[in-house]
């Protein structure tokens, strides 16, 4: 039997590879640019195998992490570590430091309470049992850092969430209080709340959390203020009598003090006395600065994992400032460390960051410029293995609502996605594909609404998408 319907499912795949499908998104007011191509072709024609508007600039959200994580590899190395380190012009003497101990900022983005204890340990084998003088926390790389979004400089005052901590060399926990709450044993309590970070109270913590019956549910809301008392995390909500406990993590007012103040408790519940006051400096301590105790990062590429899986903006921002060689480093440097490494790359075209985390819609590139980068890591045989890596497999990766299209783009694609909301939406998703026949391509799409296009899911981007790269992926 002959029909169109028999006669359509001879016609090659190749026929339908392009972006056609996510193209649709145009008559919706959305701005697009789109690129796919084949990495082992040659430099014709045949490598590219879809575009829609190449090379215009739009906003990438944080697929910008992408090129921080490029820029980082290229200038660091994949075994790069962060070390941040006690350190005192005075000398010990009979268990005595005489003179300040300070706390020096490495820029390690994800420096840990774990880190910090053990930081006092190898102080203690250090032999100071008694600082004569104060804590200080230095700052010198970088902090305070202006912050340059809406989101960051609310959350001076109050926050909501833990993606606007404040950026500090010396930061501890990704600049964000973490609060565990458990239920109390009975039913109408309050529930059981308590620091992550210490067992001494040191904010002021405002728990209307109330325990119900077994299976009621749970429901808890934070926020931390600050106001005259410091910062204060207001807790609010229920939680089941049955529940396990949970850990709700919200940005400190300052991330610097915030770390002068876990690491003066963890001192003194070592037993290591501290006479005056902590405080926060930013200037860089003296040569003549001896090293009592040192605790040094996660690689770089352990760290870029952890930034790019779960797209956390304060890793990403704290290594971009890592970037630039001058002290007291700020947000627009950092995206001008990135845009000169994106210079070095031939054929990339105009490249605008304000940040390493894309926080921001200030920053723009085209989906063509993020191919050449992504094309150019992938031919560096040492940094591509720790660069891929960083990226999600839709099948597998931690981020949930990226779980969708069929098995070939579940399986045979690597991303990292974009999302901003305000002041206009954004959905941006770039990375890498392998196709049919085992050959390697890069793709990107950027998606940016206006003031006047409506609400944009990510369903309505990634199923036209996975569409599109799945026609792509079995044509060749």
């Amino acid at each position: 039997m002959t029909s169109m319907a028999s006669a359509a499912l001879c016609v090659s795949p190749a026929l339908y590879a392009d972006f056609s499908r996510l193209g649709q998104l145009e008559s919706k007011g959305f701005a697009i640019s789109a690129e796919a191509r084949l990495l082992d072709a040659d430099t014709g024609s045949n490598a590219l195998l879809g575009s829609l508007n190449p090379e215009r600039q739009l906003s990438p959200a944080s697929v910008t992490k992408a090129y921080m994580s490029a820029a980082a590899l290229n200038h660091f190395g994949p075994q790069h570590r962060f070390t941040s380190q006690l350190v005192s012009t005075g000398n010990v003497e009979s268990g005595v430091l005489r003179g300040d101990l300070v706390f020096e900022g490495g820029g390690d983005p994800g420096l840990t309470t774990e880190d910090l204890w053990r930081l006092v340990q190898r102080l203690q084998l250090a032999g100071v049992r008694e600082v004569d003088g104060a804590l200080v926390v230095s700052q010198w790389r970088f902090g305070p850092v202006e912050c340059i979004t809406t989101d960051r400089c609310n959350a001076r005052t109050r926050v909501t969430n833990a993606y606007s901590a404040p950026l500090t060399s010396a930061g501890v926990n990704f600049g964000s209080w973490c609060a565990n709450i458990a239920p109390a044993a009975t039913a109408g309590e309050p529930a059981r709340v308590g620091l992550c970070d210490s067992q001494a109270p040191l904010i002021a913590i405002d728990n209307q959390v109330t325990t119900r019956p077994a299976n009621s549910g749970t429901d808890i809301s934070a926020e931390r203020i600050t106001d005259e008392r410091g910062d204060v995390l207001r807790l609010t909500g229920q939680i089941s009598t049955n529940a396990t406990a949970r850990d709700v993590y919200r940005g400190a007012g300052d991330a610097a003090e915030k770390t002068a103040q876990v690491l003066l408790s963890m001192l003194n519940q070592a037993g290591v006395s501290v006479r005056d006051p902590w405080r926060v400096s930013s200037t860089r301590p003296p040569s003549s600065a001896q090293r009592l105790a040192a605790i040094d990062s996660k690689p770089l590429q352990e760290l870029l994992l952890r930034t790019m899986n779960y797209s956390n903006n304060y890793m990403a921002d704290v290594l971009a400032l890592n970037l630039v060689e001058t002290p007291q480093a700020q947000l627009r440097q950092a995206g001008q460390a990135i845009e000169t490494y994106a210079q070095s790359l031939s054929g990339h075209g105009p490249l605008t960051m304000h940040s390493g985390s894309g926080l921001t819609t200030d920053n723009r590139t085209s989906a063509h410029g993020v191919n050449v980068m992504l094309e150019d890591m992938f031919h560096q045989s040492a940094l591509f293995p720790s660069f891929v890596a960083s990226f999600q497999s839709p099948a597998n990766g931690v981020m949930r609502f990226i779980r969708r299209g069929s098995p070939t783009f579940q399986n045979n694609v690597m991303l990292k996605t974009g999302t901003l909301n305000q002041p206009f939406a954004v959905r941006a998703v770039a990375g890498y594909f392998r196709t049919a026949q085992g050959r390697w391509g890069v793709f990107s799409v950027l998606v940016n609404g206006s003031g006047s296009t409506p609400y944009l899911s990510w369903p309505e981007v990634l199923d036209p998408l996975s569409l599109d790269l799945d026609a792509m992926i079995l044509a060749n």
